[in-house]
């Protein structure tokens, strides 16, 4: 696979290593046995995430101007040692302006070899298990600042979108950037009176203290990861609802949304509590304290942020689309609820959102999951490149091919041909519940299904997730059969439609 060094690329932006803030007490060096580690060890980013620390939560203070793309404001992260600390490093590539620890100034250097990596020296220093909050002020234009090469921070006509899958974080506030560290949210953002700023959660209050100027403020009070924190500013027409369960839902419309992609937008998000409803069946209580969703221009793509998906209008191009809002549903529990404990392990939500897919077509009467998954393995030559893609460690590269999503589903529903119904629920709602909050590998989740199956499945999971080959037989145990002649499932294109455009991600 490809391990990918991560470099902040800013023009002239030079210096990147020289201190930014400094404080007048000695530290220790930044090197030494007390430093927080500069990455998890993901298999895929090495970079991501930070050693030393658990975040519990951020409370992230904002203002942030569409004309100029100025973002200004403080996040404070309320922090806990793991170990003694003498420095520690948070994940973030705007320009920081300072840094308090323990309510003292801290020293601010840049990591040489990756500048997206800020290196924090408390005047002293840290102790395990003691919380500590640490704030961060800054400013900048993120559309100007990339990673990789790239900036994930989208520019709208009205304003801009934080929406992005893996990295989106660090456009826009500081943090320990890893699934493995959740932590509890309050985004306060004040934006100019003719937009909205919309978030996660529970719109908490929304304020006008100077004039011209609204502060929107969101609460998220359950466990999110930090890639799931979206903002998105602009001209939408926000509207509030109560589910039957007594949810808040809070969808938004981009007013600049074509008349008919709009129409078929609402016709669609609008059912999200139908959705979630059908989706429970399977997979067990909604998790979160909130439900909605987000149709935008300019995005591309539809990504599951926690509580609130957000969805490009292109979905909507040809009509309703209810497989994109039942596929970033379930990812409200596949990938939200229970993260992934690395992104090798990406298989556990795409695979599992995209099988819902399946099952929303069968309790519809648009083919059962069983004809859809037949289909599907038949439709694909065994020559064809897609099947050397392993959606079990497809690579940083194909993270997000076809592959992890399409026979990602065949290989959910080869599990299920193998243990049975009965068992196959049991697991998903085992594996939910158990799990709530947290995260888990794909080792963790066979080695659950082995357990309530008593069955040794390592040739299910071989065979569909790690082998780079057109399985002999298909998801149903069935030989691949000539598609001609062979009825298509009713909701197959609507489907086939939904994982090109989530492809274009």
């Amino acid at each position: 696979m490809r391990i990918r060094t991560r470099a902040c690329l800013r023009g002239a932006a030079a210096g990147l290593a020289t201190v930014l803030l400094a404080g007048t007490a000695s530290a220790a060096p930044a090197n030494s046995s007390n430093s927080g580690a500069p990455g998890v060890g993901d298999p895929y980013y090495p970079g991501d995430g930070n050693g030393g620390y658990d975040v519990t939560h951020y409370d992230i203070r904002l203002t942030y101007e569409p004309d100029t793309d100025r973002l200004a404001g403080t996040t404070t992260l309320l922090a806990t040692p793991t170990t003694d600390l003498t420095s520690f490093n948070l994940d973030f590539a705007l320009d920081v302006e300072s840094v308090r620890v323990a309510h003292r100034p801290a020293e601010v250097t840049r990591a040489e070899d990756d500048p997206t990596e800020v290196v924090v020296t408390p005047r002293r220093p840290l102790r395990e298990g003691t919380p500590v909050p640490v704030v961060v002020r800054y400013a900048d234009t993120p559309s100007a600042v990339e990673v990789d090469g790239r900036t994930a921070w989208k520019r709208t006509e009205t304003g801009a979108l934080a929406v992005d899958q893996p990295h989106i974080a660090e456009w826009w506030f500081p943090s320990n950037d890893h699934p493995t560290d959740k932590a509890t949210f309050d985004v306060s953002v004040a934006v100019p009176d003719d937009v909205s700023a919309l978030s996660n959660g529970v719109l908490a209050s929304r304020t006008q203290q100077r004039a011209g100027w609204t502060r929107w403020n969101w609460r998220s009070t359950q466990p999110q990861a930090t890639y799931l924190a979206f903002l998105a500013v602009g001209d939408y027409d926000v509207r509030h609802a109560t589910t039957s369960s007594g949810l808040p839902m809070t969808n938004a419309y981009d007013t600049g949304l074509a008349a008919a992609d709009r129409a078929a937008a609402e016709a669609s998000v609008e059912r999200t509590p139908e959705v979630v409803e059908f989706l429970e069946e399977s997979f067990g209580p909604y998790p979160f304290e909130a439900q909605g969703g987000v149709v935008t221009n300019g995005l591309g793509f539809a990504l599951e942020n926690q509580t609130r998906s957000v969805y490009d209008a292109g979905f909507f191009r040809y009509g309703s689309n209810l497989s994109v809002v039942v596929h970033e549903n379930a990812h409200q529990w596949f990938g939200d609820s229970v993260a992934v404990a690395g992104w090798d392990d990406i298989w556990l939500n795409e695979g599992f959102a995209t099988y819902a897919e399946y099952l929303w077509s069968e309790h519809a009467g648009e083919g059962t999951a069983a004809e859809l998954a037949q289909y599907v393995y038949d439709s694909i030559p065994a020559d064809d490149p897609f099947w050397r893609v392993t959606p079990g460690d497809p690579g940083a590269e194909h993270q997000f091919h076809p592959a992890v999503y399409d026979r990602g589903a065949l290989a959910a529903h080869a599990l299920r041909t193998a243990v049975g119904d009965d068992v196959f629920f049991e697991l998903l709602r085992t594996w939910l519940d158990e799990r709530q909050g947290g995260h888990g590998s794909i080792e963790e989740f066979a080695a659950l299904a082995e357990r309530l199956s008593g069955e040794r499945l390592d040739p299910v999971f071989d065979t569909w997730l790690f082998t780079p080959e057109k399985p002999g037989s298909g998801p149903n145990g069935a030989a691949s059969r000539a598609t001609a002649g062979v009825a298509e499932p009713e909701s197959y294109p609507e489907i086939a439609f939904t994982h090109r455009q989530l492809a274009r991600h």
